[in-house]
């Protein structure tokens, strides 16, 4: 009843942000845009999909010590975001559960996987904030506060990263901020702290918190150039000649990427295309071309997660019905 419950809503979801992402664009003009995409550029995106995925198994082996061979590492990445396409992300839970076949406890996966989360939205708040600031029609005041929004996110991680080498220094500010505004005591702020710092600690190391870093801008440069293969596969930088195809990378990947946190939804549908649509739309792009970008940008995405995510499925001889009651699986008190 509680899975048929989580189907339709996530479905009424999908239905809803579709609906917005199609407000004012035919849907018929959209698969005709598509339809004629050009299919070379396609092809190269799929394969920079697989590649994004095998440099983010790089990243999260390097946060668990290489505890796992390179090739298990990406098998269960790619299996990872394949079950991502459901709702409330079950690949997470499911990859740090093939993880322990390596050796590796559920707790250590799960919080190597908390750091990724951490990681990205840094970056991804970064990227906006350059984006946001290059757009040729944002006021000067929205620039302004993006900038200083960008730079508070970058001196708040530093700090928290400062938190988890000398957690001492972290609970004893955390008191004094307690001691100043009183009403915060009611909250479990100290163990929220604990919990973010701990996770953080792979950080603290100098060789993990650097491999971790160049890692990260590796595999998001594959999902920009996957976005820009888009962009050339429906020939957008000559029909729409003044939308600048880097910054619309930037501004389309950072808003769909911030869209799949919405958890309810079929796997993604709806919010991803409107985010990557109203980038479109933010950077001057003809609204008809932005929503075809958001269309062709997800689905991409999705068949390349289901082609790589089914054969690392046959590679580790899992099956996908196993790892779907893998949330229910997972040991009690873990995350």
């Amino acid at each position: 009843m509680r899975r048929t419950l989580v189907i339709i809503v996530s479905i009424l979801v999908s239905a809803v942000f579709l609906v917005l992402a199609l407000r004012d664009v035919p849907l018929a003009e959209v698969w005709s845009n598509i339809q004629q995409a050009n299919p070379v550029w396609i092809i190269i995106s799929l394969f920079s999909v697989l590649a994004g995925n095998w440099t983010r198994a790089v990243r999260w082996n390097g946060l668990l010590d290489f505890k796992i061979p390179h090739m298990q590492a990406v098998h269960m990445m790619n299996i990872t975001f394949l079950l991502n396409q459901l709702p409330l992300r079950a690949g997470e839970v499911a990859r740090s559960l093939l993880a322990t076949r390596s050796g590796v406890p559920f707790v250590t996966a799960a919080t190597s996987v908390v750091v990724e989360r951490m990681i990205d939205t840094l970056f991804v708040v970064i990227v906006l904030t350059f984006a946001v600031s290059q757009l040729p029609t944002a006021p000067e005041s929205i620039t302004r506060i993006a900038g200083l929004f960008g730079i508070a996110v970058i001196v708040a991680f530093i700090v928290l990263i400062f938190f988890a080498r000398y957690p001492g220094v972290g609970h004893k500010t955390l008191e004094l901020v307690q001691r100043i505004l009183p009403f915060l005591k009611r909250l479990p702020l100290a163990k929220l702290l604990d919990n973010v710092l701990e996770g953080l600690k792979p950080l603290t190391r100098w060789r993990s918190g650097v491999h971790a870093v160049v890692w990260s801008l590796i595999s998001w440069a594959f999902s920009f150039f996957t976005f820009y293969c888009l962009q050339r596969a429906l020939n957008i930088p000559e029909l729409d000649p003044n939308v600048n195809p880097l910054l619309m990378s930037f501004l389309g990947v950072g808003l769909a990427a911030f869209s799949i946190a919405i958890p309810f939804t079929a796997a993604g549908i709806g919010p991803f295309e409107l985010a990557v649509s109203e980038a479109g739309r933010a950077a001057g792009m003809q609204p008809n071309l932005a929503t075809s970008l958001g269309f062709l940008f997800h689905g991409v995405n999705i068949i390349g997660y289901a082609i790589w995510g089914g054969i690392s499925l046959l590679a580790m001889g899992v099956s996908l019905s196993e790892l779907m009651n893998a949330p229910k699986e997972a040991p009690e008190g873990t995350s």
